[in-house]
């Protein structure tokens, strides 16, 4: 496709970078809690990590989907892979995990994307929660078109994980920017009808299903330790939880952030899933300002 053939393109780029905006300061956020005690993130302490917060690769590959989307306006997966590649090169100490390095590594070398993404475990493919931490942005990009996100959502996810389980979170975030759209006439916990509706039976779907019958009013504790708080590091451990976090505070991208980020686990990953979401339901005026200023400069 052209360069702005869609004579709405513009409009998608403002919501994806709003999305962007969400994912990379809870990115940024949440990583400052790997080395401080868990009781540090307690409501009775909200301490605030001091500044600059330094973003991950969750928020690096979000920017190189970002720039496809600006030049491509849909999903071209040799273009994507390339610009996976080429901001993994420029700075592999980013916080990828282990078959991430191994993927872009071989795609640096030359390997082509399908055979490098196909060989991860053992031929099935990865089921890392790499797919859902990064598409955010896609979500809100085609958010008018719940069908065209989830196609589009597959085709961003295999090009590093064969396995596709990560398409719910794209879903979620077209759901949070349709839901403030239409007024907000639905309650917050119909986000999960949607999602199920469109993502495939799988071992995340099941994981979403329990995430939707368990009450919003659910100690965080106790929800993480039936859904998963992302230790694991694959899409069932992490996207239940994260979808489960953003219906609870829809409204709220602070709350949003001390409850994706106080139960541990893969912490940046939940904050920048949970932020991706939240932030097209809130807007930019919903991001407190002093924490975009302390994460560190997107470009």
């Amino acid at each position: 496709m052209s360069k702005n053939a869609r004579p709405d393109h513009e409009e998608r780029m403002e919501r994806a970078r709003l999305s962007l905006t969400g994912l990379s300061v809870g990115d940024a956020f949440g990583e400052q809690f790997f080395f401080r005690e868990a009781w540090a993130v307690g409501p009775e302490f909200r301490q605030i990590p001091p500044s600059p917060w330094r973003f991950t690769d969750d928020t690096v590959m979000a920017i190189g989907l970002m720039a496809v989307l600006e030049a491509c306006e849909e999903v071209e997966q040799d273009e994507l892979a390339d610009a996976f590649a080429t901001r993994y090169q420029r700075d592999p100490g980013r916080g990828y995990g282990a078959t991430a390095h191994t993927i872009l590594r071989q795609i640096c070398l030359g390997t082509p994307w399908r055979q490098a993404s196909a060989a991860a475990f053992r031929g099935e493919g990865s089921m890392g929660n790499g797919s859902a931490m990064r598409v955010g942005p896609l979500g809100a990009y085609f958010a008018d078109d719940l069908d065209k996100v989830a196609s589009q959502a597959r085709l961003s996810a295999e090009v590093t994980h064969l396995n596709a389980e990560g398409i719910a979170i794209a879903v979620a975030a077209a759901w949070a920017w349709r839901w403030n759209a239409s007024g907000r006439s639905e309650p917050a916990s119909a986000l999960f009808k949607t999602v199920l509706s469109l993502v495939p039976r799988s071992s995340t779907w099941r994981g979403i299903e329990l995430a939707s019958v368990t009450p919003l009013d659910t100690w965080e504790f106790e929800a993480a330790e039936s859904l998963g708080d992302g230790s694991n590091v694959t899409c069932p451990d992490t996207v239940p939880y994260c979808l489960w976090t953003a219906a609870r505070h829809l409204d709220d991208y602070r709350e949003a952030l001390w409850t994706a980020v106080k139960v541990g686990g893969d912490i940046d990953t939940n904050a920048a899933i949970v932020g991706g979401i939240v932030s097209l339901a809130v807007g930019v005026p919903g991001i407190p300002a002093e924490w975009i200023r302390a994460r560190e400069p997107l470009w």
